[in-house]
């Protein structure tokens, strides 16, 4: 790129990407995020307030990806949080965080691993705010949940699948041993 006093010259910036601004290239990214769903429970009001035992949390986490369009796709990370104790519940926390997503012109392999691994890493914070939030409003101290690694749980349950469908083909269907 030249510059020639105020003016930018020589803006061929990618050749490849065709004439006339064609919009071929690999593009993913957030269009917006937002809660679905908030359910927060605090079934033993004002009793569990005088409770003295360290509870038992249970924190469990979903993700679901639902096609909206051809380049648009919603992901759901599913947070369930209970905090228990011995004489009963403190507080149930259940959250659907998502995010739509967009993208264009990647590879299906690419695209899964966007939904299930890269979308997730990026709403979690936001996720995890909420359930801070809403165990603080419900009266408890805040639930700050430990980060997530999603690119490492997506290779697990990539490899736990692999290692299914090797298993299944191992075994001889019935009748045929």
């Amino acid at each position: 790129m030249a510059d020639e006093g105020d003016v930018l010259t020589d803006l061929n910036m990618d050749p490849a990407a065709g004439a006339n601004g064609a919009d071929n290239l690999p593009s993913a990214g957030v269009i917006s995020q937002y809660i679905k769903d908030l359910s927060v429970e605090n079934p033993n009001a004002p009793q569990c307030f005088q409770w003295n035992e360290q509870p038992q949390l249970d924190v469990q986490v979903n993700i679901a990806a639902d096609k909206v369009s051809d380049e648009v796709h919603e992901v759901t990370l599913k947070v369930t949080c209970t905090a228990k104790t011995s004489q009963g519940n403190l507080y149930l926390i259940d959250l659907d965080y998502c995010g739509l997503m967009g993208m264009r012109n990647l590879p299906d392999e690419h695209a899964h691993a966007f939904l299930f691994a890269e979308a997730p890493r990026i709403l979690f914070p936001f996720a995890r705010r909420v359930i801070a939030d809403a165990s603080r409003d419900a009266g408890f101290p805040p639930l700050m949940l430990d980060p997530m690694d999603f690119g490492a749980l997506y290779q697990q349950q990539l490899a736990a699948r692999a290692q299914e469908r090797q298993g299944e083909e191992a075994i001889p269907p019935a009748g045929e041993a």
